[in-house]
């Protein structure tokens, strides 16, 4: 039987003439690109050519003219769909004989062969900053220094880093958001090389119902040589003592354009709001809405929002029984990774499941799980602007 590409659904949301958040699209995404093998391909969800990016375009940005690594200025978010050697029709080609690095014609991207024989990608690197979310199945990440094994709900940091994809065993589908970098002549670029690390605290324990989130970050720290610098859990969590069950877990924050090579950026005081042309990518477990719906103050919203240095944002109060709205001029990519959420706008709700995307473009919102099971939802949002 011909495997067949995911239709996977994308919500994408935007504002009306009085200002209100509303649907904009809903349904399967549309920019299905399936290559020459049946079933392997890229979904793109949205791409823009130019940070930061516009937030009040009329246009399905997944349709915009997209390359890889993504516009050189701007980036993309797309789903790879990557097969395992049983599910290819006919015999899996060999590998490619590991070869020097070869140069892009556009000049962002090297490979090195090793790989690209349908269910293995080549040894290659490119010149992003790459947030990679493991959606189905699981993938090898093959290093210069190490390997290993990523599963569902898992997140690779990959910071311009020579890298490899092995799909061989049992095949995947997983999210990139790739923002666009900028490296040396050498293709290193690497900054402020002795930025520490940081890693969970010993005695860090998480509310019930949440897991701890997996955080990996590969860097070149020599040129032709990628690195293993961290697997760990998310060392920054923010709880809310009003929400019991609620954690934000903190992975990733970008605070220039072009992106900064850099080992850590946790350093940075940015939690919801990124900076100018920037990103922060979080991680948010939502407890069932019946462990705290109607025993919270506004006080206590707003209390949050400042710990989460937000307070800008808050809109408590404009969404009726939804005190945890917010606003801001970024646009936010949400990938639902366990359970099911409500995404609600001020004139329209939708159901997201496991695996369902959203696009939140400058929109007034609130979430609301009202299931009895925690739900997670990895967001990255990026600064933008009306134009």
């Amino acid at each position: 039987m011909t495997k067949k590409m995911k239709a996977i659904r994308r919500v994408v949301t935007g504002n009306d003439a009085q200002g209100k958040s509303v649907v904009t699209w809903d349904g399967d995404a549309p920019a299905r690109h399936e290559g020459a093998v049946p079933g392997r391909g890229v979904t793109d969800y949205w791409v823009w050519n130019k940070t930061p990016q516009p937030i009040n375009s009329t246009e399905d940005a997944s349709l915009w003219p997209d390359e890889f690594p993504g516009p050189k200025g701007g980036g993309h978010i797309r789903t790879v769909h990557w097969l395992a050697n049983d599910e290819v029709e006919g015999t899996v080609p060999p590998v490619v004989t590991p070869h020097s690095p070869v140069r892009s014609a556009d000049g962002r991207a090297w490979d090195r062969g090793g790989g690209n024989n349908v269910t293995i990608s080549d040894m290659h690197k490119t010149e992003s900053v790459d947030f990679g979310i493991v959606m189905e199945g699981e993938r090898g990440l093959v290093l210069d220094d190490s390997s290993t094994v990523i599963k569902p709900g898992d997140i690779v940091i990959q910071v311009g880093a020579w890298h490899l994809w092995d799909s061989s065993r049992i095949g995947c589908l997983m999210a990139f958001d790739m923002i666009s970098a900028e490296f040396d002549k050498q293709g290193l670029g690497l900054q402020e090389e002795e930025i520490p690390v940081m890693l969970p605290k010993s005695n860090q324990v998480l509310p019930s119902g949440v897991k701890p989130q997996r955080r990996i970050i590969t860097i070149d720290k020599e040129p032709g040589k990628s690195t293993l610098v961290a697997d760990s859990f998310s060392p920054d969590v923010i709880l809310d003592s009003a929400r019991p069950g609620f954690a934000l877990q903190r992975m990733w924050v970008i605070d220039s354009h072009p992106a900064k090579i850099v080992p850590e950026t946790l350093q940075l005081p940015y939690v919801l709001v990124p900076p100018k042309s920037g990103t922060v990518l979080n991680v948010i477990t939502f407890p069932p809405d019946s462990n705290w719906s109607g025993k919270v103050s506004k006080a206590q919203v707003e209390a949050f929002y400042k710990t989460a240095r937000a307070s800008e944002i808050c809109t408590t109060g404009s969404i009726p029984n939804y005190p945890y709205s917010q606003k801001s001029s970024t646009i936010d990519f949400c990938l639902v990774t366990e359970g099911e959420i409500y995404l609600v706008l001020d004139t329209q709700e939708m159901l997201l499941k496991k695996g369902e995307f959203a696009v939140i473009r400058g929109s007034n919102h609130a979430w609301s799980n009202r299931s009895k099971q925690s739900a997670t939802v990895a967001i990255s949002s990026h600064d933008a602007v009306k134009v």
